[in-house]
């Protein structure tokens, strides 16, 4: 479903260049970790396996867990420990992020995600290509536009409402060759409708606001000048 930092609006190609300086932190390069997109408004799957960890893919790796791991800065620091408890494996992670990267600050990653992931599920929701095309990787948007075009393609239409994002939480950190990914938990209540071609309610009720868990993975490569993060997997959790 329903993306990491200094950031402002995107609307239109006109500003195109300021909404990936605001979601700089959000939104880079594709790692080959890519998952295909779950489609937020299709039956969850209660038997849905759970999400490979970082240390089980051959792709990615996990960032230091234990051992000394490089200082930072005292404000950097501080804002580390404000999503991830001081001593945790999260936190080592991510102090390992900030050296490697000196233009991560975890607290703006967290806001940036938070706006990414409303404006993707939005987008989806909406058949917006142009806007999934700037905020995901490009395997994963192609994941994204089929799963739009078969929609389409059964006259369907799908409307969200975002009711709120109740939490946000970085959950892993991991690092291979310069590329960094940070995956996120998102924790939201939505009204989400999908529409046959007589308008007629075929999933979803308009009139029901749904607690919908996500698991997103936003990566970006810390030696390229480009700034912006993009979305390179997802998962919904049951």
């Amino acid at each position: 479903m329903s993306g990491f930092l200094d950031f402002t609006s995107l609307i239109f190609l006109v500003v195109a260049v300021a909404i990936f300086w605001k979601l700089r932190s959000v939104l880079g390069r594709r790692t080959g970790n890519e998952r295909p997109p779950h489609d937020p408004y299709a039956r969850r799957d209660d038997t849905q396996a759970p999400r490979e960890t970082a240390e089980a893919n051959d792709n990615v790796v996990t960032l230091p867990r234990t051992g000394r791991t490089p200082p930072v800065g005292d404000a950097a620091a501080d804002r580390i420990d404000e999503v991830a408890p001081a001593g945790s494996a999260l936190n080592a992670a991510l102090r390992t992020v900030v050296s490697a990267d000196r233009s991560f600050d975890a607290g703006h990653f967290v806001a940036g995600a938070r706006q990414a992931y409303e404006m993707v599920v939005g987008a989806f929701a909406a058949g917006d290509r142009a806007t999934l095309e700037m905020l995901l990787a490009p395997e994963v948007f192609e994941r994204f536009s089929a799963a739009i075009a078969d929609r389409e393609s059964r006259g369907e239409s799908a409307e969200t409402t975002f009711v709120g994002i109740d939490r946000a939480d970085i959950v892993e950190a991991a690092l291979k060759n310069g590329t960094v990914q940070i995956t996120v938990r998102f924790v939201s209540k939505l009204i989400s409708v999908t529409r046959d071609r007589a308008g007629t309610v075929i999933e979803g009720d308009p009139a029901r606001v749904a607690d919908v868990t996500d698991v997103w993975t936003f990566a970006r490569d810390v030696r390229s000048r480009d700034p912006n993060w993009k979305l390179v997997a997802t998962e919904a959790e049951a």
